[in-house]
């Protein structure tokens, strides 16, 4: 939980975590708005608090003391600002401290793990699966050859794998469960919601899903193998305008689908769009992904997700988000299949987070200047200005 009155510093807070771990729920607090914690305010449901000095007419430290003192409150972190403000933040019972004015990834990182792990409220990485592909000591997942791991995060691991009954290729991504451990229960929810949710659809733009299996201490999705890489191959090359406009038409069209049974992506990214052998676009990782109809149990109002190049402005200030933060994230990769460019670059995430918020909609050259209207109605600041669902996207393309 970030509990600090600056929406972009705990957006900035928000990405360094996710960067490392990427299953994390984050709840965002602004003291500011809605005003200081309560008494008995427990801290229950959370493994570690990061708390910020903007807290409005309150003296932080009162609030840091309110926190310490109430007995088995999970651990706080303090960001200062002021040079005295460490050796307080200690005395009051922080359990960690950087300065707000920069928090170096690695470090905050590293300082986040050895308290997690001295709470013991983190499974270590090495337990989660215990080798790699080629050791012969990897999950066993019975009907499948595991081939090579692709990826790997604190909860899952996304392996290349056979299907022995049809000689077919498969991605398998697997979680270990961790039972005695509140983090691995709600990663598990959101793991088996994940395919809930993609499950459901049969698109020819959305990834198809095969399988899924539960087991003792894991449980696995088996889905469909792109073997055409991601999107940013594409941009690695130089796209035509037409075949801008069909990639864009390929995403719209499976956004138009999921959108339609009440999904959210909340994460469009060129790393989340995948291609087929025949170059045909699927929509991948629904990870970030909520139901607009569920009631908030798994993720709370005022948590941000996302990247922040491709995050719509109301996403990157934490407020309410709807199927037109993905048109906002669409068009950000509309802009960069036609230039080769994101729109909104800066030295941080605070600085890309606070252009997409203030900096005009981007002038395309010359060549795609029959593509600006366009452009403009997909990157509008406010929903209202923006076209409202991706139907619309596609009539226009």
């Amino acid at each position: 939980m970030i509990v600090d009155g600056q929406a972009e510093f705990r957006s900035l807070l928000m990405h360094h975590v996710t960067a490392h771990w990427p299953d994390a729920i984050i709840s965002a607090y602004d003291p500011i708005v809605a005003g200081r914690l309560p008494e008995e305010f427990s801290g229950a449901g959370n493994d570690i608090i990061l708390l910020g000095d903007k807290q409005g007419q309150v003296d932080p430290m009162k609030t840091l003391a309110q926190f310490t003192r109430v007995a088995g409150f999970p651990p706080v972190v303090f960001f200062g600002s002021e040079l005295e403000d460490h050796d307080r933040a200690r005395r009051f019972g922080a359990d960690g401290y950087f300065a707000r004015e920069k928090v170096p990834h690695g470090p905050f990182i590293e300082g986040l793990r050895e308290i997690l792990l001295s709470q013991r409220r983190l499974a270590s990485t090495a337990s989660l699966f215990v080798g790699d592909i080629g050791t012969g000591v990897y999950p066993i997942i019975r009907g499948y050859r595991l081939i090579s791991k692709l990826a790997m995060s604190e909860h899952s691991a996304v392996y290349l794998a056979e299907k022995t009954s049809a000689d077919m290729k498969i991605v398998l991504k697997v979680l270990r469960q961790a039972p005695d451990l509140s983090e691995g229960i709600g990663a598990f929810d959101r793991f088996l919601q994940e395919y809930e949710m993609i499950a459901e659809l049969d698109h020819p733009n959305v990834v198809k899903i095969y399988d899924l299996g539960v087991g003792d201490n894991h449980a696995h999705i088996a889905m469909e193998y792109l073997e055409g890489g991601t999107l940013r191959r594409k941009l690695e090359k130089k796209v035509s305008g037409p075949e801008a406009v069909r990639l864009t038409k390929e995403i719209a069209s499976a956004l138009a689908c999921i959108h339609s049974v009440g999904i959210l992506h909340r994460d469009l990214k060129p790393g989340n769009v995948m291609m087929r052998s025949d170059d045909t676009v699927a929509l991948i990782d629904f990870g970030l992904a909520k139901r607009m109809r569920l009631q908030q149990e798994i993720t709370d109002s005022g948590q941000i997700f996302g990247t922040p190049y491709y995050m719509s402005p109301e996403q990157g200030h934490a407020n309410e988000v709807d199927a037109r933060s993905d048109i906002y994230s669409l068009g950000v990769i509309f802009y960069e299949l036609l230039t080769g460019d994101k729109p909104y670059t800066a030295s941080n995430a605070m600085g890309i987070i606070f252009k997409h918020s203030k900096a005009p909609v981007p002038l395309l050259p010359p060549k795609h200047a029959k593509y600006q209207a366009l452009l403009n109605m997909l990157l509008a600041k406010k929903p209202d200005d923006r076209l409202q669902t991706a139907e619309e996207v596609l009539e226009w393309l």
